[in-house]
């Protein structure tokens, strides 16, 4: 696999283990930056307020650079690391998977719990599709509107994702571009006369 291309999960899946009462419910989502983590989280705990624990671990980046694991007042290392290695086993990134705790009054012991995060969040991954893609970049092109043809043609010779279009008299064009093509595709663009681009974000 290519240094930019990592393994992810299509769309949201759900994956479910019970032992002596208690109940995990494990989340998995796609997700981008840890600002998308914190608001997830945030719905989780206001949707399943009378859990015990939301624990979870995430992982992001092609590189996998940016990775935590949070036990919510599990024993420590008995809930979000064995999450996170699930995340690693399948070889994910930009996944956040969240285990939503209910407890059904027997000690599970940390044995116990390692099993039953770890399961719970294999099941998750287990009901997922996982793809693959390739980390991007947000590239926005200004440009006057007789520069549009020119401009429309490139994006058309890479096959770019159009984000976010704005054509008046000023025309404004976000465009989801692969991180490796981003100075090749950001200088074709500029040497098209009166074209400035950035990176958005």
């Amino acid at each position: 696999m290519e240094e930019d291309t990592y393994r992810t999960i299509e769309a949201p899946s759900e994956g479910l283990y019970k032992e002596k009462g208690s109940k995990f419910i494990a989340l998995a989502y796609p997700v981008y930056t840890e600002e998308e983590v914190k608001e997830v989280m945030a719905d989780l705990k206001k949707k399943y307020y009378d859990a015990r624990h939301h624990c979870y671990a995430y992982s992001l980046g092609a590189d996998k650079s940016r990775y935590r694991a949070n036990d919510d007042g599990e024993p420590n290392h008995s809930a979000g690391d064995p999450i996170l290695g699930q995340i690693r086993s399948a070889d994910l990134s930009n996944v956040l998977i969240a285990v939503i705790r209910y407890f059904g009054g027997t000690k599970l012991g940390v044995s116990g719990l390692i099993n039953a995060y770890k399961t719970a969040s294999a099941d998750a991954i287990e009901h997922a599709t996982i793809v693959e893609k390739h980390e991007t970049v947000l590239l926005q092109a200004h440009y006057a509107y007789p520069q549009m043809n020119d401009v429309m043609s490139l994006v058309k010779e890479y096959n770019l994702d159009v984000r976010e279009q704005h054509f008046e008299l000023d025309c404004r064009l976000t465009l989801e571009v692969r991180r490796k093509l981003e100075e090749e595709i950001t200088t074709r663009l500029e040497e098209v006369d009166g074209v400035q681009v950035s990176v958005k974000g």
